[in-house]
């Protein structure tokens, strides 16, 4: 019985970190989102990148063939935005950190 609420608390981290997050990438890559981004001081590029990764990821890790390999490309895209943030001095990465702590779960346990 264990295993199987262990799979079904998985499959529900998953599907709620799949949510979430595309919707927030799919904001995030949005002409709109570059004014706010501009304040980084970083190449507008980079927002494509992570948002668009972030988007792959998403979608590959609600796919239950793919979800694995989603869930990987989460955890490379989430610790590049989190080294990006570090390096530019912005400290606040408390979601990306469990983004990609929930990533790494879902990876390690699919």
């Amino acid at each position: 019985m264990g295993f199987v609420k262990s799979r079904i608390g998985l499959t529900v981290l998953q599907w709620a970190l799949g949510v979430v997050v595309l919707i927030e990438a799919l904001l995030f890559v949005m002409p709109s989102a570059a004014h706010e981004f501009t304040r980084t001081h970083m190449p507008g590029f980079v927002r494509l990148i992570l948002g668009w990764g972030e988007i792959a990821g998403c979608i590959l890790m609600l796919i239950p063939r793919t979800s694995v390999r989603g869930a990987w490309l989460l955890v490379a895209v989430f610790i590049m935005a989190i080294l990006i943030h570090l390096l530019h001095g912005a400290y606040g990465i408390g979601n990306l950190v469990i983004y990609a702590a929930a990533a790494f779960a879902v990876a390690w346990g699919k």
